[in-house]
């Protein structure tokens, strides 16, 4: 009997849609829209921690650029070390880091030397300390070290116009250290991405605010701040605004024009006062709006004027994982960062994981390893997606393809750590 009412869209609760574009293409059109913004800025060298390499750096001197002492102990010549028994040395003289021994060594020669120091000439060996006997000005040495020990050659870490760092290179501690160790006092750094985000919804609230029935404070705003400050974006948060069609069009005409990137949260779904796709179509164009993944299918993604922008759905869990797998890696392409790929491992389940095919599921899951050492995920427990807690809990996102209809206990599954990602 065929049924009264008109055929019905796919909504968020069915597992499949076939209107909803799969996860990789749906990563695969937002990396054809992304492009680096333009501008760049000088910086200390300390400011730029955490920005985008705007060029590459190339080493203007050796590191280190003399050959130096990897140990405290004596400088000698390899051909000095017997090749058996014991050999007396005449020690004439100190090397000290920062202030090297002034003259040349001759055989039979040595010098006292501390790690650091400027290995002298006439001399390619450091021996241990703690491996010869001094009395007096006479080192007695033994066959235990081999010619060449124990020092580090000039340029042995970097040489006079070696690649340092490539541009887009995302700057680290370490790499600091490195752009220090060849003299460098500024950077030229790509500017930091503008992005202006808002929640909607009439039952929103901010804190501080009274809960009336019905209302719910808005968690959105918040974690969105959090995971858009770790990006080292500049943060523009533009409030809760109510479901109102002409107010949302203001409000994302003005976002587009003080911002690289918009990002809304709510309003993408299939409910009668969810009005971002329509306006979005007015203001500038839709290119996906359904991915067939949970949580998160209703992600609507195009752009407004010249900004880019990503429209999440309601729910706080589907806001962070679409932000993760979506928006942050288009971010930091924007920034002109490197977008390294997707770290994954593979962990034994420690019980079943519930699932229909259709989707691709991104569960929260907590990553450790046993006894043994193999690595080991279990669930957080509930997964539905307005459950928050299942993400402060979390320490991994365990990815279950598409096709898979559950996990049981001690199958492998990809797991996706949090660790560099939050």
């Amino acid at each position: 009997m065929s049924s009264p009412f008109p055929p019905m869209d796919p909504s968020c609760v069915d597992d499949y849609d076939p209107n909803s574009l799969p996860v990789p293409a749906a990563l695969a059109r937002i990396d054809a829209l992304v492009q680096p913004l333009s501008g760049t800025e000088k910086l200390a060298l300390r400011s730029a921690l955490d920005r985008a390499l705007a060029e590459s750096v190339y080493s203007p001197i050796n590191v280190p650029p003399h050959t130096n002492s990897a140990v405290d102990g004596y400088a000698v010549r390899g051909e000095d070390i017997p090749a058996e028994g014991i050999r007396e040395l005449r020690i004439i003289g100190n090397a000290l880091a920062g202030k090297p021994f002034p003259g040349t060594v001759q055989p039979g020669e040595a010098v006292r030397i501390m790690t650091g120091a400027v290995v002298p000439e006439g001399t390619d060996t450091a021996l241990f300390q703690e491996r010869v006997q001094c009395e007096g000005d006479i080192l007695r040495i033994t066959p235990d070290t081999k010619a060449g020990q124990n020092t580090r050659m000039a340029g042995e870490d970097l040489r006079m116009g070696d690649l340092v760092l490539a541009a887009g290179r995302h700057l680290n501690p370490a790499d600091l250290g490195l752009l220090a160790s060849i003299g460098v006092v500024e950077v030229r750094v790509r500017r930091r991405i503008r992005v202006a985000f808002f929640s909607t919804g009439d039952e929103l609230r901010s804190l501080g605010e009274p809960l009336d029935k019905g209302d719910i404070y808005d968690s959105n705003r918040y974690t969105l701040y959090g995971m858009l400050t770790h990006l080292g974006a500049e943060v523009i948060d533009m409030g809760v605004v109510r479901d109102d069609p002409e107010a949302l069009q203001r409000m994302l005409g003005e976002a587009s024009r003080i911002a690289d990137a918009v990002i809304t949260s709510g309003g993408v779904s299939v409910g009668e006062a969810d009005y971002i796709k329509d306006t979005l179509n007015r203001l500038g164009r839709v290119d996906f709006w359904k991915i067939a993944m949970k949580p998160g299918r209703p992600l609507a993604f195009g752009k407004v004027g010249d900004a880019l922008f990503f429209g999440l759905p309601g729910n706080p869990v589907a806001v962070m994982v679409t932000f993760y797998q979506f928006v942050r890696p288009a971010l930091l392409r924007m920034q002109g960062q490197e977008v390294p790929p997707m770290l994954l491992l593979k962990a034994r389940v420690g019980g079943r994981l519930k699932k229909r095919p259709g989707r691709m599921e991104f569960q929260r899951g907590v990553l450790e390893q046993d006894e043994t050492g193999e690595w080991v995920v279990h669930g957080t427990g509930d997964q539905g997606s307005g459950i928050l807690s299942t993400m402060s809990r979390a320490n991994c996102f365990i990815i279950l393809a598409d096709e898979s209809d559950g996990v049981a206990a001690g199958e492998l599954v990809d797991v996706q750590p949090f660790t560099g990602l939050l």
